[in-house]
């Protein structure tokens, strides 16, 4: 058995530590449903009900002396998921578990992947991956054998459990000669992994079909680790459950799994133990429908990748309204959702990012306006089927939703967030005359370089994908840093008429009145001390 491979407390935690204040795991009171709820959200003993969250959140995130925000029509007909949501604690992650559709990871890397867990910890994984964005060109598969032990809920990412696991096995499948070569040159950057590259064979030695082991017993090192490969993804995890719509029938369930986040920057792969999720999983037998994917890849092994089906390339239309289906979450513990208004006659953007405490969104602690400009897109050389754009940042304001938030601005240097005067609950104040606001990391003027995708899901739905933000918190402020894979998609919820400038939303302007209950003032500091204001 190989040694465990996840340790996911987070650094400079002791066993028993509160670390994070009011959110960290309590100590069970008599009577007490689970030791893993969390007070504010133990709905019974198995769930955690989030209510209409993706119906609320905007109008929560408004709400301050009787103010509300406001929706266009469209975008308060066409939102998604507006079903309730329950979150598991503990997780059950018993059966199969598969990808709806092809991922990009930062690299970039294309993929699907299957997993299924059984009663005894033991679980199975496949990862499938591919040459092109759309999963239909298999270059090799991965075979992952294991075990996996759920811990408690996490510390740092409030919603989460913590795990450890074991690799028992690692297995490669290689289905083409080009793919074979591709892997052989990856492991001979390294010492480990030249030595690992000798134990492949020459590419004209290629048998089809052939697993090659890359830890296990009949391996003599931990080739695995000498090509970059972790499972830290299986040291957080969440499931979920929500119902989806069905017309003229009843609702389907559908189950959910959300595993950790991959560092964008593939050395720090090795060490990084995720706070942030990927594209969650499905159930393989409560997946939402129409699902052309998830049928083939859940039939699919090692030897039989999944070739997904043929997707028409989407032309880049920004023009209009996009907004977050569900509340996201971030790695360094960001909550949060968006919405933005492409004007495409003149390359103009305008966007709301409202920030929150919890990981259901119904808890804000502010709100920031940005606006600016755009170049035209060009297609990525790098990340085939993404387009390159830079965003120019020229104009912020802010509004403080919790009295935690008002008191720290307050605090703040005068020069340092909108200049002389007093913050207020609920009170927008433009940010720009002071370059931003240095005690939220706001810095303006700002040039970020981007890559945008658009697709279409099965529901004819259009769906925006922005480049992902570096898991360090900092800022693709040079064309290097720019992203090679994607945040969790956005949703089209109305066209922007020629010409129109009419915000999204329209912000609340007047303070004063009792907000919502305030973020615990540890949490909030963390907030601000590790995870700079994130654009886009």
């Amino acid at each position: 058995m190989a040694k465990p491979s996840g340790q996911s407390r987070w650094p400079g935690s002791k066993p028993g530590s509160v670390t994070w204040g009011s959110l960290g795991p309590r100590p069970a009171k008599p009577g007490s449903p689970s030791p893993w709820l969390y007070p504010s959200e133990a709905a019974d003993a198995n769930t955690i009900s989030w209510g209409h969250c993706n119906a609320h959140s905007a109008e929560a995130a408004g709400m301050a002396g009787g103010s509300r925000l406001r929706w266009g029509p469209h975008c308060q007909q066409l939102l998604p998921n507006r079903a309730p949501v329950t979150a598991l604690l503990p997780p059950r992650l018993d059966g199969p578990w598969i990808s709806t559709g092809c991922e990009v990871r930062p690299g970039p890397e294309f993929l699907t992947r299957s997993y299924t867990f059984y009663p005894n910890r033991l679980f199975r994984a496949y990862h499938f991956y591919y040459r092109d964005p759309s999963c239909r060109e298999p270059a090799h598969s991965l075979l992952i054998k294991g075990k996996v032990r759920l811990r408690r809920a996490s510390w740092v990412t409030r919603g989460a459990t913590e795990a450890d696991y074991y690799l028992h096995k690692v297995g490669v499948v290689f289905h083409s000669r080009r793919a074979l070569l591709d892997v052989a040159g990856r492991l001979d950057q390294s010492p480990a992994g030249r030595a690992c590259a000798r134990r492949l064979p020459a590419a004209r030695a290629w048998l089809p079909g052939a697993l090659y082991e890359l830890l296990g017993a009949g391996a003599e090192r931990d080739c695995a680790a000498a090509l970059g490969f972790t499972m830290h993804e299986l040291s957080l995890v969440r499931v979920q459950r929500r119902l989806q719509p069905e017309p003229r029938a009843a609702p389907r369930l559908v189950e959910e799994l959300y595993l950790g986040d991959i560092h964008t920057d593939r050395a720090e792969r090795r060490h990084y133990r995720p706070t942030g999720y990927q594209r969650p999983l499905q159930s393989a037998l409560h997946h939402a429908r129409p699902c052309p994917a998830c049928s083939l890849i859940a039939r699919s092994d090692e030897h039989h990748p999944p070739v997904l089906p043929r997707q028409a390339a989407l032309p880049l239309r920004l023009g209009g309204r996009w907004v977050s289906p569900g509340c996201e979450v971030r790695p360094a513990v960001l909550f949060l959702t968006r919405f933005f208004t492409f004007h495409a006659h003149n390359r103009s953007w305008e966007g709301y990012y409202h920030h929150f405490s919890d990981p259901t969104c119904r808890q804000p602690t502010f709100t920031v306006y940005a606006a600016g400009r755009y170049t035209k897109g060009t297609p990525s050389a790098k990340v085939r089927g993404g387009t390159e754009l830079a965003f120019q940042v020229t104009r912020a304001r802010v509004t403080p939703m919790d009295r935690v938030t008002t008191a720290m601005l307050n605090f703040s240097e005068p020069s340092s967030c909108g200049g002389p005067g007093a913050w207020y609950l609920g009170a927008e104040r433009d940010v720009t005359a002071t370059n931003g606001c240095l005690p939220l990391g706001i810095r303006l003027p700002h040039v970020e370089y981007e890559l945008f995708r658009m697709e279409q899901n099965p529901l004819g739905q259009s769906l925006l994908f922005i480049g992902q933000r570096p898991t360090d918190g900092s800022s693709p402020d040079t064309p290097e840093k720019r992203p090679t894979s994607y945040q969790a998609p956005l949703v089209l919820c109305d066209r922007v008429a020629w010409g129109s400038s009419r915000p999204l939303l329209q912000t609340p302007v007047g303070g004063g009145g009792l907000g919502p209950p305030a973020a615990p003032l540890p949490f909030l500091l963390l907030v601000v001390g590790l995870a700079f204001l994130q654009w886009l």
